[in-house]
């Protein structure tokens, strides 16, 4: 018998994330957009009392190991002040919490943790087709017991043959981050934010002209750059044929084919940083990250964390408060703008889940924690350091501003794409690595097609 996300393979994932950030499911429950002037107020320091957690008498030692992937601040800092308030709830716990950088972990050391039977309580999880292969080796557990009834429904997305395997803690839709300092210098407002792409081009070139670096590519981890051409796919290729790809392997759309060629024409613009496939996407200064918050260039394609990641980066270099959220002042954001005559779905954007899943010999503490993260007390929190939480009632929580911005952009998308990655889960290392490849010069349009054909029914076979 073959085993299945709910609602069908791969793609399931991607169409589940439609669910994230409220509106896109009429089960799930309605999150306000629209923050009121007071939504920027530092969370609540009032004991937590949405999720009670059992009481510790007499209950026998427990220690538990989570690893994540929050290696910067203040998220390194608030995810251990998470555990310290788990454990002086539950005294019979101690927690050993673990941080590495984000490639690292999700392509070498957790698979190798894995593959020796490293046993981690609780780790980092990003759905899709690397959670069903969790699944179907038999490395998690469920936790349908332990998720919060109000969170059930943003489940959906780690959900196998009617259970739980896990919860995202956050929505991460990708789009454009913009140093409004550097923008304006080009004489350039929020008013010429681009709608197509020519428009996005011609920007750059205004950018150009003024001496600035119209976009930073942190390409040395791989993704960040084949994120370009996942969009590029997602403008170009139907719905129907992005499923078919995922799930089966079929390439055939001519889509997939125009997406290669609009990603290389980009790249021809000369837009980019010359050192992009060697530069780090977010650690310090020097990352594609560090260069936009510190206005170096004026614009990054990336994931909602990164407004996170470029304030811990100035803060760092300014030398203020980890929490400090200075850089909202100049940071603005607008969405992957349209191709023109292009075949894929306007309304679609790109985006992914973060969240953590519990390993299979894990007590059940490790689920409570689960559970904890995902309480609207601690999503309040995570929200107020800049983040869109998938609680609904942790959204007013977001400071105004381009975060908000976000959310509203996949609350009114007609669907929401999966990373193509981590769609095709284990063979998604192996996608970006041909498809930075091919961004360096290396093969045609055709050759991608071909060796994704390739990648994609190995996914599949994964999957039976």
């Amino acid at each position: 018998m073959k085993t299945k996300l709910r609602a069908g393979g791969f793609v399931a994932a991607a169409a589940a994330l439609a669910l994230v950030v409220s509106a896109c499911g009429d089960d799930a429950p309605a999150a306000d957009p629209t923050p009121e002037a007071d939504a920027t107020e530092a969370p609540t320091e009032e004991p937590i009392d949405d999720v009670e957690p059992p009481a510790s008498e007499d209950r026998e030692p427990v220690h538990l190991v989570w690893w994540h992937n929050g290696t910067g601040e203040p998220l390194l800092s608030f995810w251990q002040e998470v555990a310290d308030q788990f454990t002086d709830a539950n005294p019979h716990v101690t927690i050993d919490v673990q941080a590495f950088q984000n490639e690292d972990l999700r392509t070498t050391i957790l698979p190798n943790a894995i593959a020796a039977g490293t046993q981690v309580d609780l780790f980092q999880s990003w759905g899709g087709g690397e959670l069903l292969e969790y699944q179907r080796q038999g490395l998690i557990r469920p936790v349908t017991d332990f998720v919060p009834e109000p969170n059930r429904w943003a489940a959906e997305m780690f959900s196998i043959d009617g259970e739980i395997w896990g919860m995202p803690y956050t929505s991460l839709p990708s789009g454009f981050w913009v140093n409004m300092n550097v923008w304006e210098d080009a004489g350039l407002t929020e008013a010429d934010f681009p709608t197509t792409l020519p428009e996005l081009e011609d920007r750059w070139a205004t950018l150009a002209e003024a001496g600035h670096t119209p976009v930073a590519v942190g390409g040395a981890p791989g993704w960040p750059a084949a994120h370009w051409w996942y969009w590029t796919a997602l403008r170009n290729v139907p719905a129907s044929a992005m499923a078919a790809a995922l799930a089966h392997g079929d390439f055939t759309d001519p889509g997939w084919i125009a997406a290669s060629e609009d990603v290389a024409a980009i790249i021809a613009t000369g837009a980019w940083n010359s050192d992009w496939a060697s530069t780090s996407a977010q650690e310090g200064a020097t990352s594609a990250s560090g260069r936009v918050v510190l206005g170096e260039a004026a614009m990054q394609l990336m994931g909602t964390w990164d407004f996170a990641v470029m304030g811990g980066i100035y803060n760092e270099q300014m030398g203020l408060p980890s929490d400090a959220q200075d850089h909202a002042e100049f940071i603005s954001w607008f969405p992957f703008p349209q191709i023109p005559g292009a075949a894929g779905d306007p309304g679609a954007i790109m985006g992914g889940v973060d969240g953590f899943s519990v390993g299979v010999n894990a007590p059940d503490e490790a689920a409570e924690l689960l559970a904890f993260i995902v309480s609207t007390d601690i999503q309040r929190q995570y929200a107020a350091m800049g983040n869109i939480p998938i609680d609904s009632g942790a959204m007013d929580a977001v400071p105004a501003g381009p975060l908000v911005w976000a959310a509203d952009a996949v609350a009114a998308a007609t669907s929401v794409q999966l990373w193509l990655d981590t769609a095709l889960g284990a063979v998604g290392a192996q996608m970006n690595d041909t498809l930075v490849a091919f961004m360096q010069g290396q093969g045609t349009p055709e050759d991608v097609v071909n060796a994704l054909t390739q990648l994609a029914v190995e996914a599949a076979g994964v999957a039976e």
